[in-house]
């Protein structure tokens, strides 16, 4: 049951001896596992009203190999709110799925087991794959094999690595309901992406086009807008030629960085402004060594300080080129194969006999060997005008790519995402400004890709591992696909492998066949299934009832480098269907930086996997190093922060035993009860102080602001121990010992108002602080909770989140005594250590001077400024009202040396 409760009755402490951080992840790891201590009641939750649910649309992440810190990173600090939530009374419903279905997943079968997937290929059910762990990842190497087996694969190595993800998981202390999981490949995803995507096809937002599109030629697929990456690349400027069909004598040059793609030239394009073009509008120029006439034309995306400020346009070179292909209704002259080769067949529109023979030096060569017969053909025409000049050109790579894409004209399915319609963009950009972002200004970045969208969402993939497209398509009497009517299953048929099942009606045999069927051997992008991660982990089509519950959800929380992919996305999904968001915020987390400044990933070689820090750093320790950064903000990997956090969780256990070892209060308490016997000045200026601080906090949580939280409460928590345990110790044993050592723990002390006062007051404000620092040392305080709670009644973690109404009257004090105190404390220390004395040294007689207001604040807890100092004599002096408060005069014996032995 997560339900929150209500403060708990305290119990006489059971303190180990010598209490240490080690071993409590796997001790209260597996406690939780065994009590549920996270697990999502549904019944509650179906009974009570939606505002009291928390449901988080949690990252899948992708089960490849093996996470690394940037995980750690990200999935902390949703844990962090999610914990809260919980704790602030909420059916908190936080589900894990495991995104098993994309390109990264391939490529590990693909290199683990040595094979590579064939759609046209039977299943083979005896299938044993040739290696085993390490296997070859060329392709030549891979031995084929059919989709199917190639999925089992798949599932086989995704579930390993899933176990050891989980682990890792549970190790982090992240507070999933193991109960409620998926993964984007099971039969249950497959089902709800399929139906997604036949309902998006019978509204006419899904659509198939054959159509100019970027193709990475190594992964053999069409890639996505969202997945392109812009990086540098070598290449040089070669000034070529085009003769005016008017006057070849003349010559117009343009500068390209591929001229392998002449014989792909269309037209000359220069800015309808640049008055050194403007006599050519409207006429035509022949291309050198191929002969092509083609015509001059304007386009305001031309940049006449660019070059030459008149460019080729090819089909296809790069997105500008298909814009103004697109725009200025250009004729298609494509060279480029889908392998990334000059096509084998002379093109018709080369009827020249150079450009022929040109032409068959080129053919079936790669994109560098045409280049280099191309530019030898220009130097032997005199067409091109000195030598080429180096340069680092900008091109796209597919995201996880080596090689520059190309673009080639492909069949594919897309849906609409405003790319292309003005009308539906606008809708999408309003869907922007209904989501709370946080950090809000990670708004703009939606906006910015939304508004910059040149082109719909392309969903088809040439790949394996995936969620089939749920088509067929009529293959007529001549043996011609018609792709114009598909053939689309039922719902309740899915989900289904168009390459492996046939159509109802139709028979396997007919496959291929006249007047049968032709199954569509395409997958879908892993978005187009990520983006359904709402409606898949709450039930969309197993469980209505609790998806009525728990959607539109409350929140998503994901890396701000896929606003434009997973997030996009999946407003997308849900406006189409259900005419919503998604979810109400989305918590953008940043990136993990390496020394260089770059971001971590497994992709770039660069990422640190977590294991080591935790083991070394304790859990503990790491979430406090990702809690300590805001959300959106790019963090350095800061083992040294890790360190901190890990003193820090070290600090509550030894402050804790100390706190809790100076004798029981009575009876167990609730913490209404302790507050009641709470009744000396510095006491009760401690919890006021301390109820500050649960109201800073809270408001801070309630924004999802956790590292806020944190830094207050461990702010008020050093202070706590460095001050208020130093300046109650004395009385809290309810005896005159200048040792403090613990000599008369559990002595009763009776009449004692001044020792039961701190008694209670330290052991409710320990109470409160670990619920405070619960979400982030999820370790330190659940053991810590043990000692002195009734661990049969529940978890710290299932507690409810502090309140100042639990603190009494107290929170009426004056806060600013504790502060007022503990500077005069910290006068007194320095004095001693001026002195070069311990601070067991006793001062005779000391004055301490500062603010009337300030002065009057530590005469109410005089005795224990006393006691904890070792003053005898105090004299005050009242300065003006802005003065500091000061420490003068002291007079120092130094202490006996400690008897040894």
């Amino acid at each position: 049951m997560t339900t929150s409760t209500p403060a708990r009755a305290t119990t006489a402490p059971q303190i180990p001896e010598r209490p240490s951080v080690d071993g409590l992840e796997e001790k209260w790891a597996q406690v939780w596992k065994e009590q549920g201590t996270y697990t999502f009641d549904r019944e509650r939750a179906l009974a009570g009203r939606r505002d009291q649910i928390w449901a988080i649309d949690t990252p899948p992440p992708t089960a490849s190999g093996s996470l690394h810190i940037g995980h750690v990173f990200g999935y902390t600090e949703a844990d962090c709110i999610a914990r809260y939530k919980r704790m602030a009374g909420l059916e908190v419903f936080y589900p894990i799925g495991w995104d098993d279905n994309g390109l990264p997943t391939e490529r590990r079968v693909q290199n683990y087991y040595g094979v590579r997937g064939d759609a046209t290929l039977h299943y083979d059910p005896d299938f044993v794959p040739p290696h085993e762990g390490s296997a070859s990842d060329k392709a030549a190497d891979q031995v084929l094999i059919s989709r199917r087996n190639f999925n089992e694969l798949c599932e086989t190595l995704t579930v390993k690595d899933e176990v050891l993800f989980e682990d890792t998981f549970r190790l982090l202390g992240l507070a999933y309901d193991w109960n409620i999981s998926y993964r984007t490949i099971d039969d249950r995803s497959r089902a709800v992406s399929q139906t997604f995507f036949l309902r998006n096809l019978a509204r006419g937002e899904a659509y198939q086009a054959e159509a100019p599109g970027l193709w990475d030629v190594t992964f053999q697929t069409a890639v996505a807008q969202a997945e392109l990456e812009a990086r540098d690349y070598p290449g040089a400027y070669h000034r070529i030629a085009f003769h005016p069909t008017a006057d070849p004598d003349q010559a117009v040059y343009i500068e390209t960085t591929r001229p392998e793609l002449l014989p792909a030239c269309v037209a000359l394009i220069a800015h309808p402004d640049d008055e050194r073009y403007a006599s050519l509008f409207g006429t035509t120029v022949t291309s050198p060594v191929f002969g092509v006439e083609v015509p001059v034309v304007a386009h305001p995306l031309a940049e006449m300080d660019k070059g030459a400020g008149i460019a080729m346009c090819c089909t296809f070179g790069d997105l500008t080129d298909v814009q103004w292909w697109r725009e200025l209704r250009l004729p298609t002259r494509s060279v480029v194969t889908r392998d990334g080769r000059i096509q084998a067949d002379t093109p018709a529109w080369i009827t020249s006999e150079t450009g022929q023979e040109t032409f068959g030096q080129m053919a079936t060569k790669t994109i560098f060997s045409a280049r280099t017969a191309v530019v030898e053909a220009l130097k032997a025409s005199g067409d091109l005008s000195g030598d080429p000049v180096p340069t680092q050109r900008k091109a796209n790579f597919y995201e996880k790519g080596d090689r520059p894409l190309e673009i080639v004209t492909s069949r594919q399915w897309y849906i609409r995402n405003g790319g292309r319609d003005e009308a539906i963009r606008e809708q999408f950009l309003e869907r922007g400004r209904e989501l709370d972002f946080h950090p809000g200004f990670m708004r703009s970045r939606y906006e910015n890709w939304v508004g910059g969208l040149n082109g719909d969402w392309l969903i088809s993939r040439q790949r394996f591992m995936g969620v089939p497209i749920p088509v067929w398509y009529p293959v007529d009497d001549a043996g011609e696909v018609d792709y114009d009517h598909p053939i689309v299953p039922a719902e309740d048929a899915l989900p289904v492998d168009p390459a492996a099942e046939a159509p109802a009606g139709y028979d396997e045999d007919q496959r291929d066949q006249p007047g049968g069927f032709h199954g569509d051997p395409d997958v879908m992008d892993t978005w187009a299934t990520s983006s359904l991660t709402p409606y898949i982990a709450g039930g969309w089509q197993t469980d209505p009832e609790l998806f009525a519950a728990v959607f539109p959800m409350d929140q998503r929380p994901q890396g701000h480098d896929i606003i434009r992919t997973w997030l996009f996305s999946t407003v997308v999904r849900a406006h189409y269907e259900f005419g919503s968001l998604p979810w109400r915020h989305a918590t953008l987390n940043g990136w993990i930086l390496d020394p260089d400044r770059k971001k971590m990933s497994k992709s770039k070689g660069n990422a640190t996997t977590p294991l080591d820090m935790l083991q070394e750093h304790g859990s503990d320790g790491v979430r406090y190093w990702a809690a300590s950064a805001r959300l959106g903000i790019d963090a350095a990997l800061d083992t040294a922060q890790m360190k901190v956090g890990r003193r820090l969780a070290i600090k509550v256990l030894n402050a804790s035993r100390f706190a809790l070892s100076f004798g029981d209060v009575g009876e167990a308490l609730d913490t209404k009860s302790l507050s009641a016997l709470v009744t000396e000045p510095l006491d009760r200026a401690m919890l006021a102080s301390l109820g500050e601080v649960v109201d800073i906090a809270t408001a801070a949580n309630e924004a999802l602001d956790y590292t806020r939280a944190l830094e207050v409460t461990e702010s008020f928590f050093w202070a706590f121990c460095d001050d208020y345990l130093e300046l109650v110790k004395d009385r809290a044993y309810g005896s005159d010992t200048d040792e403090g050592d613990g000599a008369d723990c559990g002595a009763d002390s009776g009449a004692d108002p001044g020792a039961v006062s701190a008694r209670a007051a330290l052991r409710l404000a320990l109470d409160l602080q670990l619920r405070l620092l619960a979400p982030v040392l999820v370790f330190a305080t659940e053991e810590v909770w043990s000692w002195f709670h009734d661990t049969s009644a529940g978890s710290v973690h299932q507690a409810q989140w502090p309140t100042t109404a639990e603190l009494g009257d107290a929170r009426g004090a004056d806060p600013a005594v504790l502060a007022a105190v503990g500077e005069a404390l910290t006068g007194i220390r320095k004095a001693k250590s001026d002195a070069k004395v311990g601070m067991r040294a006793e001062i005779t007689a000391m004055t301490l001077a500062g603010a009337s207001a300030q002065l009057d604040r530590v005469r109410t807890a005089e005795g224990d400024l006393r006691s904890a100092g070792r003053v005898r004599d105090l004299t005050y002096v009242v300065e003006e009202p802005s003065a500091a408060l000061a420490v003068r005069d002291a007079e120092i014996v130094p202490p006996e040396p400690r008897q040894r032995g």
